[in-house]
């Protein structure tokens, strides 16, 4: 297998690289405000579309994460792992009509000033610092290490010479502020489905070339049926089926994806709830815009969500089958270290056997994904830091200009910290799993004081700190003292301990009395109009669809 690219290859990512940069210098200077505004910075205020806003959650959600690790864990466990782009798109619609209206309508723009207004001063401090570590040590660290291995894997540089290119072009596209990331994300989403598409359809035909008769991608399909049938399930039963950890040793699938208890303990979609509707790094893009418009964005990005199948599963499933069926030796040497199975290589190794100018349209989609996630996210790492950090306890009185200013230093540093930390998440086994487990640490705890706060009067401040305090411990605990329990259902465990403790804490000091820090709540807000009930429908009906021909 040759690793690295052609001329014709470079050529093509260094047009993608010219007109992403060229587009995010034009919204720079000629969209919006010219002034230093903080909030346009962090938020870009009123400026994003509703397809601006809906494309910039996909760009930022879809990166190494997915088509690196959910790759690798659809060569791991199969069609499977697809819930959580399919659970993602129902959460993304109702978030859109219960969650969006309680933080627009209450002018909410970040997270911690959401808990600073429901509850107060202190639950804001906690979580603000816990997010800031969970954003950089876990989140952009994780998403600078796939991505640096992939290109490694593609290119036959280094893995640091990859995550420094990678840091720098992200960098380049942070410093311009959440504007510039909005609407250079529709490019980067473009570049991504196209890219992203094309290497499914090769990956498809590659395989009816290499195992079957080579009548095309729908041949490929079908032997993916034929050869994978295991890996073409939707819901897993305990002790039935064995996948490769990544370590050199076997592992029930059901740890990963615990079958119908993910959703009826709620793991599954605390995952969802708490990273589309209580992240900074997501909602973030629908602050800045009218409710309406926020919602049509939401929506979009919900039908986005539901493409990603085919995008980032398919090509891991076709990987499977061309590993099991020895049909080419490139990737067989690729997947496997020494007598160890890497799944996250499965996609990597994929791109190296792409025919030329592919090859380079691949390796630009694949960048898009990645930068447009570390832009996403360093520029949410800023906003806390700066709005619910700097602002409150270093110095309240700091002006426009230099927020924007050491905002733009912020995410500098936040960059230098990840790109020092990502080589070490080699020791870890799969990197899709390592995010979804270690942020689970503390999403449960996080889900648990929004939902409340949002939707039960009576919640109060002590309810709420101590459920936030009990997530991580409770945790902890229960990763390393019943280590048979699959982490979606610990997760789902911890939450509903979670709201236990709020409730009963807030019962006992409310003593049936609403709390004065409770926001006002209209039913008209969660009104929603015909295109996007129409819009719902579809989106559930093809949900549905999925799960029972795949149950």
């Amino acid at each position: 297998m040759k690793l690295g690219l052609e001329t014709i290859d470079y050529v093509i990512f260094l047009v993608y690289f010219v007109i992403v940069a060229s587009y995010g210098y034009w919204v720079y200077t000629h969209k919006g405000k010219q002034t230093a505004d903080s909030k346009d910075f962090f938020l870009a205020e009123g400026s994003l579309t509703w397809w601006a806003i809906g494309a910039s959650i996909i760009a930022s959600n879809i990166s190494a994460e997915q088509f690196i690790g959910m790759s690798g864990q659809a060569f791991q466990l199969g069609l499977a792992i697809s819930v959580y782009e399919l659970v993602g798109g129902l959460s993304l619609v109702i978030i859109a009509i219960y969650f969006l209206p309680m933080y627009i309508k209450n002018n909410i723009y970040t997270m911690p000033q959401f808990l600073q207004m429901r509850y107060d001063k202190r639950l804001a401090t906690i979580m603000a610092v816990f997010w800031l570590f969970l954003y950089i040590l876990v989140n952009l660290t994780s998403i600078i290490y796939l991505g640096a291995l992939s290109l490694e894997k593609m290119t036959g540089f280094a893995f640091m010479p990859c995550a420094i290119f990678l840091t720098v072009f992200a960098v380049f596209i942070t410093l311009g502020g959440m504007k510039v990331i909005g609407y250079t994300d529709v490019i980067q989403v473009v570049c991504l489905v196209v890219g992203g598409l094309a290497t499914t359809y090769l990956a498809l035909s590659l395989l009816s070339d290499k195992v079957g008769t080579g009548a095309g991608i729908f041949e490929g399909l079908s032997l993916i049926k034929e050869k994978a049938d295991s890996h073409m399930h939707m819901i897993f039963q305990k002790g039935e089926y064995f996948v490769h950890d990544g370590r050199g040793g076997k592992i029930d699938a059901y740890n990963q994806l615990p079958g119908l208890m993910m959703f009826i303990i709620g793991g599954q979609w605390i995952v969802n709830f708490n990273y589309f509707g209580c992240n900074q790094y997501m909602i973030q893009r629908a602050l800045g815009a009218d409710l309406t418009t926020a919602r049509n964005g939401v929506l979009f990005a919900a039908f986005l969500k539901l493409m990603m199948p085919f995008i980032v599963v398919l090509p891991g499933l076709a990987a499977y089958v061309l590993f099991q069926e020895n049909a080419d030796a490139a990737i067989v040497q690729g997947i496997t270290d020494g007598s160890i199975v890497k799944p996250d290589n499965a996609y990597p190794v994929l791109l190296n056997i792409l025919p030329v100018g592919l090859k380079g349209l691949s390796f630009a989609a694949l960048t898009a994904a990645i930068v447009a996630s570390l832009a996403g996210k360093a520029n949410s790492i800023s906003t806390i830091y700066m709005l619910d950090i700097h602002q409150k306890f270093i110095n309240p009185t700091i002006s426009e200009k230099q927020t924007v200013w050491l905002g733009r230093v912020a995410i500098v540093v936040s960059f230098i910290i990840a790109l020092v930390i990502s080589p070490f998440l080699k020791n870890f086994g799969q990197g899709f799993e390592y995010i979804q487990e270690y942020t689970g640490f503390i999403s449960p705890g996080i889900l648990c004081i929004f939902l409340l706060g949002m939707f039960w009067k009576k919640a109060t401040t002590n309810g709420a700190l101590a459920a936030a305090l009990l997530s991580i411990p409770l945790s902890t605990y229960l990763k390393f003292n019943a280590p048979d329990i699959p982490f979606l259902n610990r997760m789902g465990m911890v939450f509903w301990a979670c709201v236990l403790v709020e409730v009963t804490i807030s019962l006992i000091e409310s003593r049936n009395k609403e709390n004065p820090n409770a926001f006002l709540v209209k039913s008209s807000w969660f009104e929603v109009k015909k295109p996007f009930v129409l819009g719902t429908v579809a989106v559930v009906g093809l949900v549905l669809l999925i799960f029972t021909v795949f149950y």
